[in-house]
């Protein structure tokens, strides 16, 4: 076929060769952004002078600091803007229009904002209200060419603009992430088209057959033979292809579609592994010309797995609430998305959700290029109510031209129509099955996570996203499709934190019930406590009120020093828990993909810190990129076993498995399995998805405490995995000795510590730890995994749907080289061998002991109680030394570790370095033990979804 330069196509245009100039390709254009005449005044419509007041465009009110300026306050449901403005806002700018733009069609493009109406010289030109899209008008009829004509545009970000539902129910709008701005972001640019132009270029692909369908549609009269030539080319290169070159006769009417199909073997397809895209050029005439990229991509379900290309696929994907602290607006720019594209590819992710949004082109365009496949939603979060024919209209409209706008991007695969719907399904199938007959190519379902999951898939469905398939007796977990909920979505908070650790557990129980694919709904949502040191990143147009209040607050619980200590020691337990509950998702057969909640913290609904990045998607210094793609790779090695810790006398037994949705031939290869001196190998089959290697069977490293990694590695790749496991003596010595046990506080008890006794006060499941005492006010449950989303929504929650509330804490903090644990070696956070001991713990509440004093092994409480929790304490009384331990260790007892913590603490307590610093009296012990703690009030915090 013939080449040509491109150059030569685009004669004074930018080369192809760099991705940065995708845009449409006309003939003349104008640039408006930059400074414009700014008014908040109602009906502020110049015809001929302006406003005094002026503002940078693109941009907000927000980031020219106008509106209603701020002062720091105590709202800690999310960031806080530094200036506020609601209502309409007129931008207005002179423009002069050139006398040879005259009889040609002008349009105005306004890349994203609110709802807007548009004057020329006064006179109103039209509205929209789209917010998903660009907005276009056509001025042709109202500018003067050859002089200066004066442009206002009228942005309206009040709920009169859109549907009430939409400024409180979406990630479009809402002030938990991307605020409710007002401005305009983008491309804001006039062109001047001919009057016979390209209008708009439509491509269908399909992988199988290496081909396209490209549907060219033209505006204006045909009054003479066209040339229509069209180019391809892979992007950045420059030489191209003519693939069509035609002459389009004269026809009637204004509005004409030209199809050119293409099919050629050499074509290459577009997937993660290979993001290749192509340019397509067309020009009619000498100066009608558009370009289009797109890449040759099929994204289909086979049972219940996705495949892509005709291979199968697992979606390792995030969440995306538009968090962008710093504009508190979505980026336009390649530059932040490339940026943020590449971040989540570093930490092993390939989809991304846009929870009740659509991003805009350059986000698009960047997941193009990097290989992310994307998932917008309708800019919709609650009831879809038939009803609201209002709101219904205005989604609907929103789906069609989210479609036309972005459909030709390979990395828009799939669609769903908002966040957790509830409302009326036949309308949801009439929305997928008429968004499928325009886009045939991509995949659609109802609402992520609609219902909850009770109903389960329904015909109309391409794919389902949910925590659960179907409905489920409170206290069953095998319709479950993730490892932590709510207290008030699952008893006990779900499955990680109810059963004993384990790596065998799947949910292969809800996939078998189900015939499209599962993509697990917001996994996750693991707690940790924030780290305040990232309130000086807060320089733009929010203000970390949230964080401040959180701050002020630990400092007043006289706990500010341990900040730092908090955050590490509850991320880095976060990050296990991620880890156990993605390898859930990679040991079910047939499972399709997750969408975490989240690497990224999410600043508002309560200030919910559940990210391994920060909220600028900087990393929190809790796991790395090459530690978290262990677990989230296409390659992914996993140890199956029921449990991580181990007596002498017993053998690590377990299965290994591989996740293989790789694009490369792994079959043949070695993979290595290594546990200290101990190792073997394995030949890997060939196969993708959940692949069978093989058994292994180890025997204790040695008779001592300890704890040990098993390593799996397969070699020649990057890819491997470790477990942390533990080996206990097969016997521990838990005889007490001198010291005296006791399970309650007593006047003898109390007598003995005056005259010199060492006791270990242990508490039981079914008393108190003091006569007089009330449990239910000292203490508090003990929480294994790190507290849900956050605690202040949850709790407003479950209280309002008689559940119990979660305890709330985000792990433990000690310190590792403490004597106590001498026999017992543990981190200094919360890891598996914890889990009985926690789990029947009640931490006890020492907000009234002095200041500085810190337990030995402390319980983490959440931003909104800050309590001082103890697990494991102790104090000098009179003579005598005293150990409170908040877990029935000797109700333990099936449990090796249980057991091996309460030799390491008797070891400790009869050695020389039991010696506690702290000393209290005997009456000032009781005070302690009996007074309830002071509760502070937590301001209720409510749900968009209906529970």
């Amino acid at each position: 076929m013939k080449k040509t330069f491109l150059s030569i196509i685009f004669m004074a245009c930018a080369a192809l060769s760099s991705a940065q100039t995708y845009e449409d390709v006309f003939f003349y254009s104008i640039n408006l952004q930059g400074e414009w005449a700014f008014s908040t005044k109602e009906g502020d419509i110049p015809k001929f002078l302006l406003p005094d007041d002026h503002v940078m465009l693109p941009g907000t009110t927000d980031t020219n600091h106008k509106g209603t300026m701020t002062q720091p306050g105590e709202e800690t449901t999310h960031l806080a803007r530094r200036y506020t403005f609601t209502g309409k806002a007129y931008y207005s700018k002179i423009v002069e229009i050139p006398l040879y733009w005259k009889d040609m069609n002008i349009v105005l493009t306004l890349e994203r904002t609110k709802s807007t109406t548009v004057y020329v010289n006064g006179n109103k030109v039209g509205t929209s209200n789209k917010i998903s899209t660009s907005q276009k008008y056509d001025l042709s009829k109202f500018l003067s060419p050859g002089g200066q004509n004066i442009i206002t545009i009228e942005v309206d970000n009040s709920k009169d603009a859109v549907p009430e539902q939409i400024l409180t129910n979406s990630h479009a709008c809402t002030e938990d992430t991307q605020t409710n701005w007002n401005g305009i972001l983008g491309k804001i640019k006039l062109d001047a088209l001919s009057p016979l132009h390209i209008d708009d270029i439509q491509i269908k692909t399909s992988a199988a057959d290496k081909s396209f369908t490209a549907t060219i549609s033209l505006v204006g009269k045909l009054n003479k033979k066209q040339t229509l030539q069209a180019v391809l080319a892979p992007l950045g290169e420059e030489f191209g292809t003519v693939i069509a070159q035609e002459e389009i006769k004269k026809t009637d009417g204004d509005h004409h579609r030209i199809t050119i199909k293409y099919k050629n073997e050499d074509l290459e397809t577009w997937s993660e592994f290979n993001p290749r895209i192509y340019r397509l050029i067309v020009m009619i005439g000498g100066d009608n010309v558009m370009e289009k990229d797109f890449g040759i991509v099929d994204l289909k379900t086979d049972g219940t797995q996705f495949t892509v290309n005709g291979e199968h696929t697992f979606l390792r994907g995030k969440h995306d609430a538009c968090v962008f602290p710093y504009t508190a607006h979505v980026p336009m720019d390649m530059q932040a998305w490339r940026r943020y594209m590449q971040v989540c590819k570093g930490y092993g992710i390939n989809h991304i959700r846009f929870h009740s949004w659509c991003p805009p082109e350059a986000a698009f365009m960047a997941a193009d290029i990097e290989g992310i496949y994307l998932q917008p939603e309708l800019p919709f979060w609650g009831d879809f109510k038939k009803e609201n024919t209002e709101l219904l209209l205005f989604l609907y409209r929103e789906g069609l031209d989210i479609i036309q706008e972005y459909g030709h991007h390979p990395s828009f695969v799939m669609m769903a129509l908002g966040n957790e719907l509830w409302g009326d399904i036949p309308t949801m199938k009439r929305f997928v099955d008429d968004f499928r007959r325009i886009a045939p190519n991509k995949l659609f379902t109802f609402g992520s996570n609609y219902y909850l999951g009770y109903q389960g898939t329904k015909e109309g469905m391409d794919y389902f996203t949910t925590c659960r398939n179907g409905g489920e007796a409170w206290g069953s977990y095998d319709t479950h499709t993730r490892g932590s909920f709510s207290f008030a979505d699952a008893y006990d908070g779900g499955i990680i934190n109810h059963f004993y650790p384990n790596s065998s557990r799947n949910f292969d129980a809800a996939v078998e019930k189900c015939d499209v694919p599962i993509i697990s709904h917001e996994t996750g949502q693991f707690q940790t406590f924030p780290d305040f040191r990232e309130i000086q990143k807060y320089t733009g147009v929010l203000r970390p009120d949230n964080m401040e209040v959180f701050k002020q607050r630990l400092e007043k619980a006289g706990m500010a020093d341990q900040a730092e200590a908090f955050h590490r020691a509850s991320g880095l337990w976060s990050v296990q828990l991620y880890k156990a509950d993605i390898e859930m998702d990679l040991r079910t057969r047939g499972m399709a993909g997750f969408q975490l909640l989240d690497i990224q913290d999410y600043p508002g609904q309560g200030s919910a810190y559940v990210g391994i990045l920060d909220a600028f998607m900087d990393s929190k210094g809790i796991t790395t990129p090459q530690e978290w793609r262990q677990w989230c790779s296409p390659v992914v090695p996993l140890l199956v076993t029921d449990k991580f810790c181990y007596t002498a006398d017993e053998r690590l037994s377990g299965k290994i498995q591989i996740a293989n949705y790789g694009n490369e031939d792994i079959s043949g290869k070695t993979l290595t399995w290594k546990m200290g001196d101990e190792k073997g190998t394995f030949v890997i089959p060939a196969g993708k998805g959940l692949i069978d290697i093989g058994n292994v069977s180890v025997k204790a490293p040695a008779n001592v405490p300890q704890k040990t990694t098993l390593t799996l590695t397969i070699e020649g790749t990057e890819y491997h995995n470790t477990y942390p496991l533990w080996f206990y003596p097969s016997r521990q010595n838990t005889q007490s000795g001198k010291i005296v046990v006791a399970k309650e506080m007593t006047d003898e008890i109390g007598k003995k510590l005056q005259n010199g006794a060492t006791v270990l006060l242990m508490s039981d499941s079914t008393g108190t730890i003091c006569n007089g005492s009330d449990m239910e006010k000292t203490t508090i449950p003990g929480l294994f995994q790190t507290d849900y989303w956050n605690y202040r929504m949850f709790k407003t929650i479950c209280e309002n749907n008689n559940k119990a509330v979660s305890p709330g804490t985000l792990g433990i903090l000690t310190n590792p080289s403490h004597p106590v644990f001498s026999l017992f070696p543990t981190e200094e956070h919360t890891s598996w061998q914890w889990f009985p001991m926690i789990k029947a713990s009640r931490p006890f509440i020492l907000d009234n002991t002095p200041a500085r004093y810190r337990p030995i092994v402390q319980v983490i409480d959440n931003v909104e109680r800050n309590h001082k929790l103890g697990l494991l304490f102790e104090f000098t009384v009179g003579k005598g030394k005293l150990m409170i331990c908040m877990s029935p260790l000797h109700q333990l007892e099936k449990y090796p570790e249980a057991r091996q913590l309460y030799a390491s603490i008797m070891a400790y307590m009869n050695s020389g370095a039991f010696n506690p610093s702290t000393q209290i009296t005997l009456s000032e012990l009781q005070q302690l033990l009996t007074t309830p703690a002071e509760e502070g009030k937590i301001k209720q915090l409510f749900n968009i979804t209906q529970y």
